[in-house]
Parts: structure tokens; C-alpha cells; sequence
């Protein structure tokens, strides 16, 4: 779908921030454009929305492609599209069919990010035979550089039309785009725009967030360092990852240090530098105060490739292993380092039911209590061993794909005893019916109306079920009260 409404109106603010003076000129953009009008429609009010991309070289010259029967040049560009999501989806996208240069080749610049670099407005006449009344047409001109800053390599040759070039900043046409560009400061060269924390305690274990699974989000539902992009507020980038730590998990560590720049896939697909810094902690990820994603956790770099995470973060952790032999580990750091016991659980529903099983009375865990299908991770990925443990409690076939993390606990259920990490997984598809393969760990498999759950349940079981069905994942973390299930 093309961008909304909301999208357009924030692009106009951050450049009016800019800009002020060009309030009035923009006016029309500020309210509802189209009061839900598809801003890709040629009918859309108050006018046609366009987008361009000024792709900045280091010699500050900017890409053109050539327009029309005559071959102008100009810059790449053109109407919205249905499909275009946003605003610099569209000049991505004129980029590619224009120049043949793919969105990966691309990153966005430290001083503009996604705001225009500037909004051009022209009057157009009527156009009866492509449906187009006469109006204004509102140009948001997107900046960008080259990730590897090298026109010499010609990137854009595969693809481009012939006479695809580059002018310089005082040959480029409309004279206000031309007179922004002289002013903007613009020199070509990627840098960093984003920030990232490597933890590490010292001894081996570094921290890492597990992310959101939710659309639109970088690296859904994997683990990855804490960070974020740099704000308006940030006089640096070291300033930008104190306060992502800050925001994200209330960490504040003493120091942190600028140890490599690395390159990333952004969600709009173009590359994004990272400064990473190194920080040294080495307390309980369960007493931080998680604001964003599922949970923090101290891992080695020798059970990560068993975690889904970016290659790229894994190599990056890696590396900085190798550089850093572990010390021992500072005193006190004990107690943070005992083992969660990871524990799985399979929801599925059909019909308005919910699949429980029934425990066995001299069972380890929850005796003559209903409770998910469940296992213990042994050397395995929590998917791995969801999968396993379906398959040999219940003869039940899943794949790994048709899965998807629900509700997440952290219990410590008894004084002294090792603290348990609860992740309930639902499956979209399976394969069979259950059986009773494990007669010592559970006498029954019911289906179970979601609106009467048995009782007596598993407290936590009851609280993923109605957390589930309300629409509230990830709910519970950190409960600890002994006999609460929790």
C-alpha cells in the first residue's frame, strides 16, 4: 500500500523543522491531505505526490537519468506508486529502474536520515488522457549516498538508460534544489547514522536483546545488540548509544568505546553503517527495566550459533572474542551467572479449543496439573526442541517454520532453585493427533474450551492462554513468588 496520510505529514514537519519559512508554501500538506485518500491516486487532493532521489557522490555530484523523448537529464523519480509503502520507498525504487542501482547500494545520510532534503511544488495543466486534472504536484526529494562512495566503479551501468551521469552540485536544476544542495554541508561519504552496544562482562558472556517480532522492525525476533538510530538530540553517537542503553534497559554503563563501523541490511534494504562501541557490565539482565523487545540474557559466543541472530552480529561477537581472551570473572558476579533452565510450550488451538495435557501425580513439575505439551532444552534451539519434544511426547509433526514465539515467563518457582525461562510457542499448522507416547509425564491430551479452562492449571499456562487471546504477547517477565507458577 502506498504511504499514508500520517507518513506524508510527518515528512512535511521534519522538514518544515528545517525550514520554517516554507510553512506557507506547504500549508496544504500540513492537515489530512486527502482525509484517507490514496496518496497514489491521480485524483488525490490537495495534489499529486512525487518522489525524487538526490544520490550525493564524493565529489558532490549528484546522479541524473535521462527523461522524456528529448533525454533530459534529471534526477530519478517520479508519482507514488500503490506499491509503494513509503515515501523513500518510492525514490528507491526510481533509482533502480532508472540507474539500475539497488536499494543495497545505497544508505541513507547522517544529516538528513528519511526527511526530505526539499519539497518542490509546481502547477500542472490537465492530462485527459492519463486521467489527471490540473493541480500542484509536490516533489519530496530524498538524499542519499553511495554505501561505497565509488562512481568510478560505475554501479549504476547494468540496467541504466544510456546518458545516466552525474553533475555537479552548481549544474543541478530546479535553482532551489540547487541553492539547498550548496548550503547543505553534503559531501558524499557514508557515515555511521546508527549505534550499537557490545556488552560483555569480561569473562566470555556478552549481552544481547531479543528482539520484537512484529512488522516493520529490524531483525524481527532474533537476538542482536542493544542501539538504535541517532536523534536530533544526540551530539554524537556515543551520545546516541547512551541513550538507546539508557531508554531500551536502563543501563548505564561507565564507559563505553568506539571499537568498528559495521554494515548492515536497513528494512527499506539499503546499507546501514553502524558505529559499534564496546561497554563492560556484568550484572542480572532480570533486574533491568526492559522497554522495548522480548528479554535480555548473557550468552557465550560458543551457544550463539544455536540462537537466531544475525551472521553478521555472530562474527562481529566473534571477533571481538578472539581480540579479548576472557578474564576471570570480577567477584560478586556469581549470582548472575547461574543457568536459566529453558523451558518450551506448544499452544495450539482449533475450533475455539486449546490442547492440554493432564500431568502425571509423580511428575517432576506441576503433578496432577493441566499444562501445555512442554520439554526442557538440552543442546538445541528452543524451536529445535519444541519440535523434538511434540514428536516424542505426542507424536505430533510440526514444523519449524509455522511457529511463532507467544508469551515468555521468567520464573524462579521455589527458594534456592535455578531460574526458569518459559517460552510458550504457537503452531499455525501441525500434522497428527496426540498420543499418550509419555504415559509418566501425562495421563491425558483434552481439548479444552478456551472460555473453561480445567482447573486446577498451571497459573502461568492459564495467564498465556488469556493473554493469547487478548492480544497481549510477551506478558509476565520476572514474577518470582515461590508456589505462583510464575
Amino acid at each position: 500500500m502506498p504511504p499514508t496520510d500520517s507518513r506524508i505529514r510527518d515528512a512535511v514537519a521534519a522538514h518544515l523543522e528545517r525550514h520554517p519559512a516554507e510553512r506557507e508554501t506547504l500549508r496544504d500538506l500540513l492537515p489530512a491531505p486527502g482525509a484517507g485518500s490514496d496518496p497514489a491516486a491521480r485524483s488525490a487532493a490537495p495534489g499529486r505526490i512525487t518522489c525524487s532521489a538526490v544520490v550525493v557522490d564524493p565529489r558532490r555530484r549528484v546522479l541524473h537519468v535521462p527523461h522524456g523523448a528529448d533525454g533530459t537529464l534529471g534526477l530519478p523519480g517520479g508519482p507514488v506508486r500503490p506499491d509503494d509503502r513509503t515515501l523513500l520507498d518510492a525514490a528507491l525504487r526510481a533509482v533502480r529502474e532508472g540507474a539500475g542501482i539497488p536499494a543495497a547500494a545505497l544508505c541513507h545520510t547522517a544529516e538528513y536520515g528519511g526527511t526530505p532534503l526539499h519539497i518542490g511544488v509546481r502547477a500542472v495543466g490537465a492530462d485527459p488522457g492519463r486521467g489527471e486534472p490540473a493541480g500542484l504536484h509536490y516533489d519530496f526529494r530524498m538524499v542519499l549516498h553511495l554505501a561505497e562512495g565509488d562512481t568510478d566503479r560505475a554501479p549504476y551501468a547494468e540496467g541504466a538508460a544510456p546518458g545516466t551521469g552525474w553533475l555537479p552540485f552548481d549544474r543541478v536544476d530546479p535553482p532551489a534544489l540547487r541553492a539547498r544542495l550548496l548550503e547543505s554541508g553534503l559531501d558524499g561519504r557514508a557515515r555511521p547514522v546508527n549505534a550499537s552496544a557490545l556488552v560483555h562482562d569480561g569473562a566470555g558472556r556478552y549481552l544481547l536483546h531479543l528482539r520484537d517480532d512484529v512488522p516493520d522492525i529490524w531483525e524481527p525476533g532474533a537476538w542482536a545488540l542493544l542501539g538504535g538510530g541517532r536523534e536530533p538530540q544526540d551530539a554524537s553517537l556515543e551520545d546516541t548509544v547512551r541513550r538507546e542503553l539508557r531508554e531500551e534497559a536502563g543501563l548505564v554503563p561507565s564507559a563505553v568505546e568506539p571499537y568498528a563501523v559495521e554494515h548492515v541490511t536497513g528494512t527499506d534494504g539499503t546499507t546501514v553503517p553502524v558505529q559499534i562501541f564496546t561497554a563492560r557490565w556484568n550484572g542480572d539482565p532480570g533486574a533491568l527495566t526492559l522497554t522495548e523487545g522480548v528479554m535480555l540474557a548473557w550468552h557465550d559466543p560458543q551457544t550463539m550459533p544455536r540462537l537466531r541472530m544475525s551472521p553478521s552480529t555472530l562474527d562481529l561477537i566473534r571477533r571481538h572474542a578472539e581480540e579479548r581472551p576472557p578474564g576471570p570473572a570480577r567477584a560478586g558476579a556469581a549470582g548472575t551467572a547461574v543457568p536459566h533452565i529453558v523451558g518450551v510450550h506448544l499452544y495450539l488451538e482449533r475450533d475455539g479449543e486449546v490442547l492440554l495435557g493432564l500431568r502425571h501425580p509423580d511428575s517432576a513439575y506441576a503433578a496432577s496439573t493441566h499444562h501445555f505439551l512442554a520439554g526442557h532444552c538440552e543442546q538445541e534451539s528452543a524451536v529445535s526442541c519444541l519440535v523434538r519434544e511434540a514428536r516424542e511426547e505426542a507424536g505430533l509433526v510440526v514444523d519449524p517454520a509455522d511457529v511463532d514465539l507467544v508469551h515468555l515467563v521468567h520464573a524462579v518457582d521455589r527458594p534456592g532453585a535455578r531460574p526458569r525461562m518459559q517460552l510458550v510457542f504457537r503452531a499455525r499448522r501441525w500434522l497428527g493427533e496426540p498420543q499418550l507416547l509419555e504415559p509418566d509425564r501425562c495421563v491425558a491430551w483434552t481439548w479444552w474450551p478456551l472460555d473453561a479452562l480445567p482447573d486446577p492449571i498451571v497459573p502461568y499456562a492459564r495467564a498465556a492462554v488469556e493473554g493469547i487471546r487478548a492480544g497481549r504477547p510477551y506478558t509476565e517477565l520476572g514474577w518470582d513468588r515461590p508456589g505462583s507458577g510464575r
